[in-house]
């Protein structure tokens, strides 16, 4: 031991005791430090892999390292609600209107106008107005409006001078297309041989759609 010049007092193997347990903090800091580094590299090339901000990324983590990933639409864009869309535009209605999965739907069915306190029913203007002056009460007493209407379905009668198209066109255009509802539903007009309803010169049913808010 000469050599070393090296003593084994109490004093000298308290100081190599302590070294020792400098040197292996020291280590065990850096173990740490460089789990953390190799961590934090796996959660940024995630990241990064990223290529719409309506995705998702599920990450299952093992012994401190990303050891799965699951990457597809984020639950939150999934609950975006799409629009109704409305294409063809024409000077009465659409050609067509696409509704979205998920929006809600009304349906109303086929009604016709009431008779005047003389007992006369109007000509089709007059029995289109009536017509749908009720489709709106009933729409407005349940929370829609005339805007959420998407499909007309109307089946008309001959009067004595004919098939009055244009009639029902001037009722229709006071609920359609207006200022107050620029909306416009897709459209049917359907001539008949009768209706239910002596009196009636048109007889109308209606859907209405709309996306919840």
């Amino acid at each position: 031991m000469d050599i070393l010049n090296f003593k084994f007092t109490r004093s000298n193997l308290l100081k190599l005791a302590v070294s020792v347990v400098i040197a292996l903090i020291v280590l065990l800091v850096f173990l740490v430090i460089s789990s953390f580094y190799r961590f934090s590299g796996a959660v940024s090339s995630i990241a990064t892999s990223v290529v719409s901000p309506n995705s998702q990324i599920t990450l299952e983590i093992k012994n401190g390292e990303a050891a799965n990933i699951v990457q597809g639409p984020s639950q939150a864009s999934s609950e975006i609600p799409a629009e109704i869309v409305r294409d063809g535009e024409g000077n009465y209605f659409y050609t067509s209107i696409t509704i979205p999965p998920g929006a809600e739907t009304m349906y109303l069915s086929g009604s016709g106008a009431r008779p005047k306190a003389d007992d006369t029913w109007g000509d089709m203007k007059q029995q289109t107005i009536d017509t749908f002056e009720r489709f709106k009460s009933t729409l407005e007493s349940n929370g829609w409006s005339m805007r959420d209407i998407v499909q007309v379905r109307a089946f008309a009668l001959a009067g004595e001078d004919g098939l009055d198209f244009s009639g029902f066109n001037e009722g229709y255009s006071e609920f359609f297309g207006t200022t107050g509802n620029p909306n416009k539903p897709v459209r049917s007009f359907v001539e008949v041989k009768d209706l239910v309803v002596d009196g009636w010169l048109v007889e109308i049913e209606v859907r209405a759609a709309r996306v919840a808010e």
